[in-house]
């Protein structure tokens, strides 16, 4: 469905006049992003021409960028991720963790993002396989899906990670251990050995000089004032924050749907935009209640700029896995944990004869099936323009 207002139309509009103010400042992936959003189903991309094999309807459906930074490309890419991760669920409740960084190390995160977020990505799971392995806790090994969000609801930057635990792991032993049913792990616990990891670890890439600075944050080349600026972080509280368990898997699936694909912002939430400014609701945390729904106005050049601010490395995976659900150990300890749940295995992908869904939606007209009956390429056009409605079938009748 096309929204009133999208972040396409932004680009559109403004994007050629922000890179002219821009130039030499944006990355090439900025750049590519830029263009993606841009050109995402247009002719520029060429496309198809459909025809209802019922009525004859015609419709032109331009391709997608298949950009994971686009709004509009977000809702295939996640349908099919969770369709692929439907199988993985375990009859237990799960728990919603989030690992947020201080505003000390985001600052550091902004000129370092490939080092830095994968470095919160490997201290954050450490940090929850670590804890949840000790005896004194819950002494067994767990699943953690982990998704990486870089953004505030205002688009500022905020880099965190989101987690999907089970209630649960395998013990050393080979049992299945439960966690209480809305416990998992103390969080000042896991906030302070995420801040110790962290911290060490940002210092060992410091030594190595593997970190860049620049502008006002330049000086923190010089390994005393990096320890300055550290110092800071030292002191302060480290926020892990774990949520109740969901209600079954379904919602973990609702969940995932939400949070494993989503960009800076959604085009749902594009108020206005009349070419100076872009007006956006936001969730302000600060507050509660009906007040936590606030509204904001940028102009478009910061809009963009904020949007970018997000636009990650090349090749840099969000969405990782870690413990039982790491890489090609996952489908032997979900086996093993299902077994010792005492529930049906998983069925056997090459069992499954399910014919895939049509992706293309039914006919407006009488809701039949669409076929393609012409495509054309990049820059191109169709030969002529579909018809809105071809004239009905005729039947035989008795001459008067």
């Amino acid at each position: 469905m096309r929204h009133s207002i999208e972040v396409a139309d932004i680009f559109r509009s403004a994007g050629h006049g922000y890179r002219l103010a821009h130039a030499g400042h944006l990355s090439l992936s900025q750049l590519k992003v830029m263009s993606a959003i841009e050109t995402c189903r247009t002719a520029a991309l060429g496309g198809h021409i459909e025809a209802c094999s019922d009525c004859g309807y015609q419709r032109i459906a331009y391709n997608s960028c298949r950009n994971r930074h686009c709004p509009r490309c977000q809702g295939a890419a996640a349908r099919t991720w969770l369709e692929a991760q439907e199988a993985n669920l375990l009859p237990v409740g799960y728990f919603h963790v989030v690992f947020t960084l201080p505003a000390e190390i985001a600052d550091i995160a902004f000129h370092n993002k490939a080092l830095v977020y994968d470095l919160l990505f490997k201290a954050a799971s450490e940090t929850m396989l670590t804890i949840a392995a000790d005896p004194k806790h819950l002494g067994a090994r767990i699943g953690i899906t982990a998704v990486l969000h870089t953004w505030g609801s205002a688009m500022t930057h905020h880099p965190h990670i989101h987690m999907i635990v089970p209630g649960g792991g395998i013990s050393p032993e080979g049992r299945w251990i439960s966690s209480r049913p809305a416990f998992l792990l103390p969080v000042r616990v896991l906030g302070a050995l995420f801040r110790r990891l962290f911290i060490a670890r940002l210092l060992e890439l410091h030594d190595a000089g593997k970190l860049a600075f620049f502008g006002r944050m330049a000086g923190l080349g010089d390994r005393r004032a990096f320890q300055r600026h550290l110092a800071l972080a030292r002191k302060k509280r480290w926020v892990v924050y774990a949520k109740a368990p969901f209600a079954g898997p379904e919602a973990v699936l609702a969940y995932l749907s939400r949070y494993t694909h989503r960009v800076a912002i959604s085009n749902s939430r594009l108020l206005g935009f009349d070419g100076a400014e872009v007006t956006f609701r936001y969730k302000d945390y600060r507050r509660s209640g009906a007040d936590r729904q606030q509204v904001m106005t940028l102009t478009t050049h910061e809009f963009i700029r904020r949007f970018l601010l997000h636009v990650l490395p090349r090749g840099f995976h969000r969405i990782r896995h870690y413990g039982l659900l790491a890489g090609s150990a996952c489908k032997d300890c979900l086996a093993l944990a299902r077994s010792l749940l005492e529930v049906a295995p998983a069925p056997d992908d090459a069992a499954v004869t399910q014919e895939p869904a049509d992706p293309r939606p039914p006919c407006p007209c009488c809701g039949g099936t669409m076929v393609i009956i012409e495509t054309f390429t990049r820059g191109c056009r169709p030969r002529a323009p579909p018809a809105a409605r071809q004239p009905k079938r005729e039947t035989n009748q008795d001459p008067a």
